[in-house]
């Protein structure tokens, strides 16, 4: 009961902590001269990638690289498929061009690097140097950008911001945002609590549960800001926020976590033979969607969604040993895969000549 508790004390936080983080940003952007795209991609990415941080440090101080690697991955596989997914859901998402030309081919080269790295069994502490400067570096060229590109897109973004008069004031947004990130933050914290409580009982290794139940807990907080952001028509920031916190992630909770380790950041066989590749190849498929149609549509987050699910599927089975993960693993590969990959292509094609009409 006591689990149960805080896992619905925890979603509630969750939402009210998404709500007033995405109006304090967005305030906090103009006020500031930085457009909402690159706040969902620094400030906000940052602050929702905290719990991943914490469960990094933690798991590294404790000795459990597998939970840590684990949630990174999952977190990054459970952004694309399932925060896009949702987010769609609520409306179509129109992809800025900032985000095709710069923030994926940034996710997609970060993700490879990490496979590189991960590529002898272990992030050592070197190699956790290098992606925290990487970080640094990135976040310093964005906020540069920014500044150089917001003052023709402020009026834009002003337009699709809630008019409200009693936070126009740079202090009541910091609190605002700062007020956000807490609940966010503390809500997460609540409900992997109570969701770890229940994986174990179930007797899961640590890398299963970082993969799912750590995962998509850590990640609550970018799926209620990013559906927030959504629904309240700021399309960029959903966007953004996802991408964004996968770099986060990859490069700031990977490098935080091998430099705090005293071995580093051992890589399962498990993780390196399957996880790694999928969050690569979810991170890769992302250019060509965003590219060929510049939006995702309800249905193409419904496939999103479908394939999340999938991947969970075939982790609770192989978990399991069943004997049905060789037939789920064919389907998945000979049907559902080729089948997906040919009625993109057939859209987009679509959709080109529509606009050439």
């Amino acid at each position: 009961m006591i689990d149960l508790l805080l896992f619905l004390v925890g979603l509630v936080a969750l939402t009210a902590g998404a709500e007033i983080l995405v109006r304090g940003a967005s305030r906090l952007a103009l006020t500031f001269g930085l457009s909402p795209l690159v706040v969902g991609l620094t400030i906000v990415a940052f602050g929702t990638s905290a719990p991943e941080i914490a469960v990094a440090i933690e798991a590294a101080l404790n000795g459990q690289a597998d939970l840590t690697i684990g949630n990174v991955v999952g977190s990054n596989i459970c952004n694309i498929l399932l925060i896009l997914g949702l987010g769609s859901l609520v409306g179509p998402l129109v992809v800025a061009g900032q985000v095709v030309r710069q923030e994926v081919p940034v996710m997609i080269a970060a993700s490879a690097l990490v496979v590189l790295l991960a590529w002898n069994g272990v992030i050592g502490r070197g190699e956790g140097v290098v992606l925290f400067v990487l970080l640094v570096a990135y976040v310093v060229f964005l906020v540069r950008q920014s500044r150089r590109a917001s003052r023709r897109e402020q009026q834009h973004y002003g337009e699709e911001l809630p008019k409200a008069t009693w936070d126009q004031h740079w202090a009541v947004q910091g609190a605002m945002v700062l007020g956000g990130l807490a609940l966010l933050v503390i809500g997460a914290d609540w409900l992997v609590a109570a969701a770890v409580t229940f994986a174990k009982w179930l007797g899961v290794s640590d890398l299963v549960i970082g993969l799912t139940v750590v995962a998509v807990g850590t990640s609550l907080p970018e799926v209620a800001t990013s559906v927030m952001a959504a629904w309240r028509g700021e399309r960029d920031m959903a966007i953004g926020n996802a991408v964004g916190s996968n770099v986060f992630n990859l490069l700031g909770c990977l490098g935080l976590g091998a430099l705090i380790s005293p071995t580093g950041l051992p890589v399962a066989p498990a993780a390196l033979d399957f996880d790694l590749w999928v969050m690569l190849a979810v991170a890769v498929a992302c250019l060509p969607i965003f590219l060929a149609r510049r939006r995702i549509a309800r249905w193409e987050g419904l496939l999103f969604l479908v394939y999340y699910a999938a991947y969970l599927i075939y982790l609770v089975l192989d978990a399991r040993g069943s004997g049905a993960l060789k037939t789920f693993s064919q389907a998945m590969l000979w049907f559902v895969i080729p089948l997906s990959v040919l009625t993109l292509i057939a859209l987009s094609v679509h959709d080109r000549r529509t606009r050439r009409r």
